[in-house]
């Protein structure tokens, strides 16, 4: 086979460990496996991931996708082999001519082949003298091959093989990111599930402060002003609660969707989210090549293009092409099998391109220029998994050291709104003290969940950004891609 053989090409300098320090999950283990989403230990979580591979319409697309790029393989494997063609006509033809000019052109008919697109000898009838016409049968059968002698075929057989093997990591890869907007849809939900729960809890809060607003108001030992307050603080939080409603709607419809399953026949149960990440086993930079289906994928494309390089040199070189047919034909059908009405020919070929304006030297600088842009993005497809990884472990690390001091916050503000309370209690301070301390824990509270919340986020996309439970082995092998459905 002419042309270069393919040769994985490096990917970029591998760093021996991620920037982002990260305790490995116990007992040791340096990768997920299987279905990554159990780590959160969650089983409303587990049964709707299942859904995600049998009912998201994105992921029965790229499925096709990849049987449309298998089906490719075979196509281009069926060019080894010669093409056989049997076929059966009739003809009826009439005219003045000589009788003996009809036989004689019959007769060169049966040596040469030569027919017309219906598989009748094409001077049939020509010389017929007969007024009422005459018959004529013909049972061909056709075979044509040409040889594959620079790799041309086999070049094509494995560029289309790589390219299905691609397909194959886009599939995987849509699958896991399908798969990981679920899971961080399913958290932003519960968040906000948490959300409403607390803001429900403050308004109830906040009526009883209102009621004792009230009362105060009606033993004169406080103004009205204090219960327009109390009722401006008590409505502003029930308008927050119900706002939430909205978020809450939209990211259940988003569920919906990634399982399949129409918005309005879909609910979810309210459950705030008490969990927090769990520990994820990240292992060293060099296993993420093998542990990410777009860069598998990536890798495959380059050993696609390598290939078509070869292809393009393979046409400075001759085409030979075999034919070969032999068959019956005769003017009547009972004499159609006699050893007189056999007819067949050879027709060996042999062509070479001796000018084409500089076509395929363009064409091979065209198909060496491709090979270089997908070793470029199989290189920046690894360094931006690198960053995936390394963002989502600062994310977790920072936004851990953040929420601590964030419940540290909630805990003195909860203090602060208790001293204020019974300042105003014991008359020492106006109401406006009361709401301002009580306004200050609200935003402390919501802040918390929200760290929270983002916290499960970003675990997700670190699973993500991993490979989630994939490894390199699970994609098809170029044996697998050819035998696919045969």
């Amino acid at each position: 086979m002419v042309g270069p053989d393919y040769t994985r090409p490096p990917a970029v300098v591998v760093p021996p460990a991620f920037k982002e320090g990260w305790k490995v999950a116990q007992p040791q283990d340096d990768a997920l496996r299987g279905d990554w989403w159990k780590i959160f230990a969650d089983p409303q979580l587990d049964a709707l991931e299942a859904r995600v591979s049998i009912s998201n319409q994105n992921l029965a697309q790229a499925e096709a996708v990849y049987r449309e790029a298998s089906a490719l393989v075979r196509e281009a494997r069926a060019a080894l082999f010669p093409t056989v063609t049997v076929g059966f006509g009739y003809a009826r033809a009439g005219g003045g001519g000589n009788p003996t000019g009809s036989r004689a052109i019959s007769a060169a008919n049966r040596t040469t082949g030569a027919t017309t697109s219906t598989g009748i000898p094409s001077t049939v009838g020509a010389g017929s003298n007969t007024e009422a016409g005459s018959n004529f049968f013909q049972l061909g059968l056709d075979i044509s091959w040409t040889p594959d002698l620079w790799g041309r075929i086999r070049r094509t057989i494995r560029s289309d093989q790589a390219s299905a093997q691609a397909s194959a990591g886009d599939l995987e890869n849509a699958r896991l990111s399908f798969e990981a907007a679920l899971a961080q849809d399913y958290f932003q939900l519960r968040m906000l599930d948490a959300q409403k729960k607390f803001l429900d809890d403050t308004v109830a809060g906040y009526v009883m402060y209102l009621q004792m607003t009230n009362n105060r108001y009606a033993a004169g030992v406080a103004s009205q002003a204090d219960v327009v307050q109390a009722e401006a603080q008590l409505k502003s939080t029930q308008a927050q609660a119900i706002d939430v409603g909205v978020q809450r709607a939209q990211t259940e419809h988003a569920i919906a969707l990634l399982i399949g399953e129409p918005p309005s026949t879909f609910s979810l149960a309210s459950a705030p989210l008490t969990a927090l990440p769990p520990s994820i086993p990240v292992g060293v930079p060099s296993a993420l090549l093998e542990r990410r289906p777009d860069i598998a994928g990536a890798e495959r494309r380059v050993a696609a293009a390598s290939e078509q390089i070869g292809i393009a040199i393979a046409a400075y070189y001759p085409t030979i092409t075999l034919s070969a047919s032999t068959g019956f034909q005769s003017s009547g059908l009972g004499a159609l099998f006699s050893a007189g009405s056999h007819f067949w020919s050879v027709e060996p070929s042999v062509s070479e391109t001796v000018f084409d304006a500089g076509l395929r030297r363009a064409q091979t600088e065209f198909a060496r220029a491709a090979y270089d842009a997908t070793v470029a993005a199989y290189r920046q497809t690894v360094l931006t998994a690198f960053q995936g990884v390394e963002d989502n472990l600062a994310a977790l690390r920072i936004l851990e050291e953040e929420a601590g001091v964030q419940a540290e916050a909630v805990t003195a503000a909860r203090e602060s709104v208790r001293i204020t309370t019974n300042q105003y209690l014991a008359g020492t301070v106006p109401y406006l003290n009361v709401i301002t301390t009580q306004a200050t824990l609200l935003a402390d509270e919501v802040t918390l969940i929200n760290l929270q919340g983002r916290r499960m986020t970003a675990a997700v996309l670190l699973v993500e950004a991993l490979g989630g439970g994939w490894n390199a082995g699970d994609l098809p092998t170029a044996r697998e891609v050819t035998t696919r459905e045969r």
